[in-house]
Parts: structure tokens; C-alpha cells; sequence
């Protein structure tokens, strides 16, 4: 196990397991060696192994859940997830849980077995991530003068990657009040949440500056005399 690097947590737990087998093996093998009948002892360890079996369905399911994630690795302390309604980043991987922090650091302590069986996305597992930001512009707007003024924005910024892609920006689509257009960069994965928050505030504040308008949502009633 040390060889193949298995985590220590899950070490300390089948050393341990395989300890207390061997030895529970080893006193009925002494037992029939000096003519006592171990034949009813088995049985009823048998027994008793399916009761708890039985009482501890769910916790043993955790306990596989938690041999997979300590060996597969699908995440690793640090790591920030997400699963269904729940991410945060990976605080301690345990035999039966794991523990995330949310980004407000609360503490999530999630079943193993959900985590090994569902499906499951690790935001850490890349070394770059892709910053979507949208916008939208009124129809009255120069699409190609939001475009530019978005991609210089995007240029300037120290955080922004000219690979595996170029900063782009996109018409998305023609909504009912607005052209709505998407600018896609490329940056670290440590460095993402800042670039997106700068992007944001940047193109609203020149958009501003550049009579840019941003629509938002409104009824114009016309009234038929």
C-alpha cells in the first residue's frame, strides 16, 4: 500500500481490519487444532456478521464509497467539487465522509458513497479554466464597438492566457430586448475568480464611458385611443 501510495487514512484502516480477521482466524484454527468444535462458532459468526451487515447496510456502503475515492483519486484535498447542489473545497477525505468548506466556509460533511456513485465535477482537476462573461446591449448599440471595446479590456488584463485560445467575444443570441453578446478568456485555475469579477466591473464601467447602452428588463404599454 505504501508502494502504491494509498492514502494513510485508508492504511490505518485495513491494517487494522485485516489484524482483527487474522487473529479471529487464528483462535479458531488453535481451537480446532486442540479438539474443541468450532463448527458453532462459526455459525454464529456468521450469524452476527449478517446482523451487523444488515444494521450497518449504510455505513458499509460509505466505507466502499470511501476505498474507491482514497484509491481512485477522483479528488484530492484542495480540490474545489461540485456535486448536485453541493460544492466547496475539499477539506479531509475520511473512511466514510468527506469534508468541504463553501467559499463562505460552512462545513459540508457528504457520504462517501455519494460522491463515488454520482456524477461529479472537479473544477481543479485542469490547470486553466475558461471565464464566460455575459452582457447584453441594447439594439440601438454598435455590436462591433462592444466587441472591441470588451476584447481591449480583456487584453490589459494581466490574468488573461492568449492560449489554448485567444480572448473571443460571440453574439450569443437576439433576445426580446437585447443583443446579448459573451466574451470568452482563458486563465489559471487559481486565478479565476478575480478575472471574472474584474471583467464584470470593467465592461460595465466602459461601457458607461462609451454610451454603450445595457438594457434591462421593461413593458412599454401602448395605449390605443
Amino acid at each position: 500500500m505504501i508502494k502504491r501510495d494509498v492514502d494513510i487514512s485508508l492504511q490505518a484502516f485495513l491494517c487494522t481490519l485485516i489484524n482483527i480477521t487474522l487473529k479471529v482466524l487464528l483462535i479458531l484454527t488453535v481451537m480446532g487444532m486442540v479438539g474443541i468444535q468450532v463448527t458453532s462458532f462459526i455459525a454464529m459468526l456468521g450469524a452476527a456478521g449478517l446482523a451487523v451487515g444488515m444494521a450497518l447496510q449504510g455505513t458499509l456502503q460509505n466505507f466502499a464509497g470511501g476505498v474507491i475515492v482514497l484509491i481512485l483519486k477522483p479528488y484530492r484535498v484542495g480540490d474545489y467539487i461540485e456535486q448536485g447542489s453541493i460544492n466547496g473545497t475539499v477539506k479531509s477525505i475520511q473512511i466514510f465522509n468527506t469534508i468541504l468548506a463553501t467559499p463562505d466556509n460552512k462545513i459540508i460533511i457528504v457520504p462517501n458513497t455519494k460522491l463515488a456513485t454520482d456524477t461529479l465535477i472537479n473544477y481543479s482537476q485542469s490547470d486553466h479554466r475558461r471565464v464566460d462573461v455575459s452582457i447584453g446591449i441594447s439594439y440601438g448599440s454598435s455590436v462591433d464597438k462592444a466587441r472591441e471595446v470588451m476584447l481591449a479590456i480583456a487584453k490589459e488584463h494581466p490574468y488573461v492566457l492568449q492560449e489554448p485560445e485567444v480572448p473571443v467575444v460571440y453574439v450569443t443570441s437576439l433576445s426580446d430586448s437585447s443583443v446579448d453578446l459573451q466574451l470568452r478568456v482563458w486563465v489559471n485555475n487559481t486565478n479565476y475568480w478575480d478575472c471574472k469579477f474584474f471583467l464584470n466591473q470593467a465592461i460595465y464601467d466602459k461601457f458607461n464611458e462609451e454610451g454603450i447602452s445595457i438594457p434591462y428588463n421593461q413593458l412599454d404599454v401602448h395605449i390605443i385611443k
